[in-house]
């Protein structure tokens, strides 16, 4: 039976600098120590940091972090060197790489937020939309705090579409407004008032909605 990756190993020439770097720069745990080895507590996963006469071979870690450009110029500043400075992939991630004392490669990384792509998704639409519906929802929902977007994309795309389904019509802009209210919780509708007021829309002529349990 496996029970999963416990310890991680990395050579290093100087186990001290290796142990500082990880501990007392990067801000890890050291939780052990004995002949020729530190251990460090990634949170994830134990690096033990294993001291050779010479590293043989380099390695790569991924390092998630929250900023990566900040974390990027401490290691720099700690005497890590640059592979690359940051930059968006992609993957829609947030990127740049250092190495380390014996050459390993760090690279550091976060995922982008919505805001941060550079283009709008795609609603998750199986009905039929006039674009004018579909371009107002998308507007509507850049109000929506990024980190729950996603959410916010799907449940009031399907709310929408089950309005227009009712009404066996193709999304209009009325459905989406309706349904841009109702599939939010009545406690926070409170919220949409001035993007619907940004986009012209009187929310009193909404009122059954912002009612509606």
């Amino acid at each position: 039976m496996f029970f999963g990756i416990s310890h991680l190993i990395v050579p290093t020439a100087d186990l001290e600098r290796a142990a500082q770097l990880w501990r007392d720069v990067i801000g890890f745990a050291e939780v052990r120590r004995g002949d020729g080895y530190v251990d460090i507590d990634t949170g994830s996963a134990t690096l033990r940091l294993a001291q050779v006469s010479r590293v043989e071979s380099s390695l790569s870690l991924r390092l998630q972090v929250s900023q990566v450009q900040t974390t990027y110029d401490t290691l720099l500043a700690a005497g890590c060197s640059t592979r690359y400075a940051p930059m968006k992939t992609p993957e829609l991630e947030e990127m740049a790489c250092v190495s380390d004392g014996d050459n390993h490669s760090i690279v550091l990384w976060r995922p982008l937020s919505e805001d941060e792509w550079g283009f709008v998704p795609e609603l998750p639409k199986q009905g039929e939309w006039l674009p004018e519906a579909e371009a107002l929802l998308k507007r509507l929902l850049a109000h929506v705090p990024a980190l729950f977007r996603m959410l916010a994309r799907r449940k009031t795309t399907r709310v929408i579409e089950q309005l227009a389904a009712e009404a066996k019509s193709p999304v209009t802009c009325d459905c989406v407004i309706k349904g841009y209210i109702t599939a939010s919780a009545k406690i926070t509708r409170f919220r949409l008032v001035e993007p619907l007021r940004a986009e012209g829309i009187n929310p009193d002529d909404y009122r059954a909605e912002f009612d509606y349990e």
